[in-house]
């Protein structure tokens, strides 16, 4: 019974217990149900207000284009920089612009012509757009590789609207740039007065001009304020300092009037040496731009790109290969009988045409010589091709006769007349003068009779053409006189690929070949 009993009490105790349990775990649910509601309703809420604020994203859609629109970043650029032409060239000149801002440009059009080191080439487009903003102008000079000429958009934009980048670097002046400081600009007088200290310390030099201005009114030079070139005392500083001078009394001249130089006024010479009266100046002063120029002055030309290279390859060429010199005389009998019974056949050839096929040959037939020299050595050359020099307005410059060994001296001639007059018209290509193997350079056409010609690097020879003469030549087997058409050829060869004995027997071979032209063609 007891046992009974205590069940039944055990039983309602923990009855009690899980319904206590189950009330507070319903209540807890009704807590978190009703705060659920309430945020569910306030979010409602707000977003019923944010909705009426903003109805729509039409105004963020408009804030985000015009952000990203050009009127605000401009339109993405397709950059066009200052190209490679040549191996050597190193910055260019911009000769003309063939495409106007706003022009539609295709892959392969010729947007501007460049000047080289070597020609004026033709540059052409990469890519296909609209040509927008034209950052080096017509004649801008010394443009270094890289540099941004110009700025393309695609097609479609609005090229008026192109993003123009921030320049790293200044573009480089448009007009030729001088090294020296001018002196022909007017300054304002602003020399101290005789008082203060001399400025100028050391030797003096003053040009002609300046130091009879500054003799005749007794004005030491130490005063004035040397603005020529290394320290040269100008005429224009001279009358500046003249102008800051105060005004002296004419004094009467002490010295006879058979002294050349005058004397200076005692009351107005600082203290110092006075100049040597026979002093000249080391450097003649410069001319004063649009007045007529004095004696001892020179006016400086702007080198163009073409001159500068052909001063640099000329020194480098005297003064790091060592010249070896050999001069023969060709009997041209033969090639002159030919000429004219080629002419009577319509083929109009010139003797240089016989004596670039007769180098061709020559070169072929002795493989030795066609050699070109680098910095590891000797490098001996597969074909042979022949360059001649051309006389153009701009400097010298070598077009290529390639494989001329085995070209007719009829296809010689016209291929040089094309090259030739390219070269003039600045319109060679850079395959067309670079890779010659052997020089000609023939200025027989001017009276010339003999001359010695700077090899061309990296090539081992060059051969220099003077005029035919006419000699008279006594015969051995009859004792008569006959009348020879002899010409003087002379040829410069790198001593380090081409020894006298070689270049003696390429001479011989070379005559052989030209005073018996039917060889030229068996060869």
């Amino acid at each position: 019974m007891c046992t009974f009993f205590l069940s039944i009490i055990y039983r309602q105790a923990f009855s009690k217990t899980d319904f206590t349990d189950r009330t507070r775990e319903d209540s807890n649910m009704a807590v978190s149900l009703r705060l659920g509601r309430q945020g569910a309703l306030l979010g409602l809420r707000f977003t019923q207000i944010k909705n009426s604020l903003w109805p729509s994203h039409y105004f963020q859609d408009r804030v985000r284009h015009f952000f990203h629109s050009p009127w605000v970043l401009g339109v993405p650029p397709l950059k066009v920089q200052m190209p490679a032409l040549s191996p050597t060239m190193e910055e260019g000149n911009i000769v003309k612009w063939l495409k106007k801002e706003g022009e539609t440009v295709e892959a392969g059009d010729a947007l501007c012509e460049i000047e080289t080191d070597k020609a004026v080439v033709t540059m052409e487009s990469n890519d296909d757009g609209i040509l927008a903003k034209i950052l080096m102008e017509e004649g801008s000079r010394n443009v270094r590789l890289g540099t941004l000429i110009a700025l393309m958009v695609e097609e479609g934009q609005d090229w008026k609207q192109v993003e123009v980048p921030s320049p790293d670097a200044p573009p480089p002046p448009a007009g030729p740039t001088v090294t020296h400081e001018p002196t022909g600009s007017p300054v304002t007088p602003t020399s101290p007065p005789l008082s203060i200290k001399p400025t100028t310390s050391g030797p003096l030099r003053l040009s002609p001009a300046a130091r009879h201005i500054l003799d005749t009114h007794g004005i030491n030079p130490k005063l004035a304020t040397p603005t020529g070139p290394r320290g040269l005392i100008t005429k224009e500083d001279a009358l500046n300092l003249l102008k800051g001078s105060p005004p002296t009394k004419p004094t009467p001249a002490v010295a006879t009037p058979t002294v050349p130089p005058p004397v200076q006024s005692p009351t107005h010479t600082p203290t110092g040496p006075p100049p040597p009266p026979g002093s000249r100046p080391n450097v003649p002063s410069l001319s004063v731009p649009g007045k007529p120029g004095a004696p001892g002055t020179f006016t400086e030309v702007p080198a163009t790109n073409v001159r500068r290279v052909i001063a640099q390859r000329l020194t480098q060429s005297k003064t790091t290969i060592p010249h070896a010199y050999a001069s023969i005389d060709c009997d041209m009998a033969a090639v002159m009988k030919l000429r004219k019974d080629l002419a009577k056949e319509q083929i109009k050839v010139s003797v240089n045409d016989f004596i670039i096929k007769a180098a061709a040959v020559t070169l072929k037939q002795m493989p030795e010589v066609n050699v070109t020299w680098s910095g590891d050595g000797p490098h001996a050359l597969d074909s042979v091709h022949i360059s001649i020099a051309v006389a153009t307005e701009r400097g010298l410059i070598t077009p290529i006769i390639r494989d001329a060994a085995n070209k007719g001296v009829q296809e010689i001639s016209a291929q040089a007349k094309v090259l030739a007059q390219k070269a003039r018209d600045g319109k060679l290509l850079p395959e067309e003068y670079q890779g010659g193997s052997f020089s000609i350079s023939n200025l027989g056409m001017f009276g010339i009779s003999g001359f010695s010609a700077v090899i061309n690097p990296p090539q081992a020879c060059i051969l220099a053409v003077g005029t035919s003469r006419a000699e008279l030549q006594l015969k051995d087997d009859d004792q008569t006189v006959r009348t020879r058409q002899l010409m003087t050829v002379t040829m410069s060869s790198d001593g380090r690929l081409v020894d006298d004995e070689l270049a003696s027997r390429f001479l011989d071979q070379f005559r052989a070949n030209l005073e018996q032209p039917q060889r030229m063609t068996l060869a």
